[in-house]
């Protein structure tokens, strides 16, 4: 059942040629009174920040606070949950996310998410990596594009030789980079990470996190985390959300990482960092 989806936008900014591309010096994503209701649930309310190109933004905060749904609204997974509904404005490159004519499918090759668990698919780790390229119809040089995605992914020496071999014969740590190499490959502008590490041993922590920073700077990263220490580690801009009785997740504030975690603005943003709540 596809989600109810209502969006009130306003006027799109102009643009030419791609509709979802937009002149340089607008932010990458932008939300303006972003709210979500599950149902009568609210999940988030009036929701407004700027999503800055190139750089890492970690999204905290206590359970239940709609970090996951806030996520899913950039790149539209909330389409696909019955009784989701969505209102206020969300723009990918200055233009409306929602707009009539907006393909969904291609909203999510050029905004590409990573799930909190592994889920290669049960193919051959080349296989995986290919797959977002054979469904867009990609007439290039294949094996040029895989080798492509697993080098960024930091993969290809570990599985160089092993590319028909199955994707889930690798390591937890190997199948999440495997998923981040299968995300690279239709050259995103986005990705989303959704406690990409929150099944991982810490040696393969480390690795995603220093394959986080590699793809910093090429890359607009939006990563939801419950680590702190990873917030601080690999994140350009921090936002922290909280949830009040009955009223759904809200924005306490967003601001770059070191000034969250040195010196915070708001008194709630300091007790969660400091664990006194949450």
């Amino acid at each position: 059942m596809r989600a109810n989806i209502r969006i009130s936008v306003g006027e799109d900014l102009p643009s030419q040629g791609d509709p979802l591309r937009a002149p340089g010096g607008l932010s990458k994503l932008q939300t303006i009174g972003l709210s979500v209701r599950y149902g009568n649930v609210v999940a988030l309310r009036d929701i407004s920040m700027d999503i800055p190109a190139n750089r890492v933004t970690a999204i905290i905060g206590p359970s239940g606070c709609g970090k996951s749904t806030l996520l899913r609204c950039f790149n539209r997974m909330n389409d696909l949950v019955p009784d989701a509904s969505v209102e206020g404005k969300l723009l990918f490159n200055g233009q409306n996310l929602y707009a009539p004519g907006v393909d969904s499918t291609e909203i999510r090759f050029r905004i590409g998410m990573v799930f909190q668990r592994p889920n290669p698919f049960p193919k051959s780790v080349y296989d995986n990596v290919a797959f977002g390229l054979r469904i867009n119809g990609f007439k290039g040089n294949m094996d040029d594009m895989v080798q492509h995605a697993l080098e960024q992914a930091a993969l290809w020496d570990e599985v160089k030789d092993r590319l028909k071999k199955g994707g889930l014969t690798l390591s937890g740590g190997q199948q999440q980079r495997l998923c981040i190499a299968r995300a690279l490959a239709v050259e995103p502008e986005v990705i989303l990470m959704d406690e990409p590490c929150s099944a991982l041993d810490p040696i393969a922590t480390l690795a995603i996190e220093d394959l986080i920073r590699s793809l910093a700077g090429t890359y607009t990263i939006i990563i939801v985390t419950h680590n702190m220490q990873q917030a601080a580690r690999v994140s350009d801009e921090t936002a922290f959300l909280t949830a009040g009785p009955d009223q759904g997740g809200y924005l306490v504030e967003h601001s770059n990482t070191r000034q969250i975690f040195t010196n915070p603005q708001d008194e709630r943003t300091e007790a969660y960092i400091t664990g006194r709540f949450g």
